[in-house]
């Protein structure tokens, strides 16, 4: 029992710290710039304003998709990562 206390309390660190960790990604060489928090969630979007080409907005929500995605991932991988390393070992079901 105290173990299982032990691996919760490691469970809940780490998922505070991968909640502080954030993660940039770009896309189109730069011109969309997404800034992504480990647990997920979108914190910022920056565009180089030298990519707004009004006739060409779908472009630019391709470059957004692309770069908000790729953050996504990497901050998955990370938190599955550092989750991983907390139970490894224990064959928790439905765990990472």
């Amino acid at each position: 029992m105290r173990q299982a206390q032990r691996i919760q309390q490691q469970m809940e660190t780490v998922q505070a710290s991968i909640a502080q960790k954030t993660i940039e990604t770009t896309s189109g060489g730069g011109a969309v710039k997404v800034v992504v928090s480990g647990d997920g969630q979108l914190k910022a979007i920056h565009i180089n304003p030298d990519a707004v080409n009004k006739d060409d907005v779908a472009f630019l929500e391709d470059l957004l998709l692309t770069a908000i995605n790729q953050g996504l991932t990497q901050a998955k991988e990370i938190s599955n990562k550092e989750m991983g390393s907390v139970t490894q070992g224990f064959g928790l079901p439905g765990m990472f």
